[in-house]
């Protein structure tokens, strides 16, 4: 039996995961059947219960709990090392691709478990976009840039309206509307992040998982996207990881810290998820002492 997976951004709208399309003249999508449980649960979007990740006899991160809820900003800070961007890619199934990966506990996307054998994880990732860490446009046209989810996903007429639509959410339209047959690589840093962000909204996925992705930008391409952020949560919810505490103050609105911690058997720290709060909580009456200490300077 197939679950009919209710996008919470459309009043009444209805979306399916479903299957990679057999070719690029395909039209519409086969159905991939997933258990048969309700998308429709209000605004927890993700719960994230005991997940861990190995790679090899490598024990990455451990004992992760923590939610994401719809049009909200959430942060992952921490220290190098403790586990923030291997669990980002376990939210769109990225660390599939890694061959030693294994991933252990509960992913819940709308009380669907990402991880369940009938999920096609590359259905996945089209409800669930990410951002790189460096801007990484196709050696191709701005417009084929945003043009290729679509085109991909068997998208054969409207992409005019895809793309501008796409641009102007990433708050680029304006700036390359008359250069669309243009390179990327002729944008600036700031210009190509942004248009990676027009690249994941093209899709339109319900959230969108950012890695880092202002740590290449200069202060001034920095702000234009964390303003952006704050604009794109009353459509989507956000997952960022951070290396910026003053970052992640600044534009989230709950933050998770992770910090590493070395086993009596083990040769390498583990990641381990310290504590998740509202982010005033965290940056200013936290519950334990170790994310108190992270983000007073004493150490990290």
């Amino acid at each position: 039996m197939t679950t009919t997976i209710h996008d919470a951004r459309a009043q009444g709208e209805q979306t399916q995961i479903t299957q990679e399309p057999p070719g690029p003249d395909a039209g519409a999508y086969d159905e991939m059947p997933v258990p048969n449980m309700s998308m429709d649960s209000g605004e927890l979007v993700f719960d994230i219960k005991g997940l861990g990740v190995s790679y090899g006899d490598f024990r990455a991160v451990r004992d992760v709990d923590f939610p994401i809820r719809s049009n909200e900003i959430t942060a992952m800070i921490g220290p190098s090392g403790c586990g923030k961007s291997t669990v980002l890619r376990c939210l769109n199934r990225m660390n599939d691709l890694i061959d030693t990966a294994r991933v252990e506990g509960l992913v819940e996307y709308h009380g669907v478990d990402l991880y369940h054998p009938s999920v096609d994880p590359v259905a996945v990732r089209r409800r669930i976009g990410m951002v790189f860490q460096k801007p990484n446009p196709f050696p191709k046209s701005i417009f084929d840039n945003v043009a290729f989810g679509p085109r991909v996903g068997g998208v054969r007429s409207g992409l005019d309206d895809i793309v501008e639509q796409s641009l102007r959410k990433a708050a680029l339209w304006d700036e390359v509307k008359d250069r669309l047959k243009d390179s990327a690589f002729g944008l600036s840093g700031g210009q190509q992040q942004r248009l990676c962000i027009a690249r994941a909204l093209a899709v339109d996925p319900e959230v969108l998982l950012m890695d880092e992705p202002c740590s290449a930008l200069d202060p001034i391409a920095t702000t234009h996207i964390e303003d952006l952020m704050q604009d794109l949560k009353a459509e989507y919810s956000i997952v960022i990881v951070t290396h910026n505490m003053q970052q992640a103050a600044r534009v989230s609105d709950r933050t998770a810290f992770f910090t590493t911690e070395k086993d009596a058997d083990s040769v390498r720290p583990t990641g381990v998820m310290v504590e998740c709060d509202r982010t005033e909580m965290i940056f200013s009456t936290p519950v334990d002492e170790r994310t108190e200490n992270y983000v007073t300077g004493r150490f990290g």
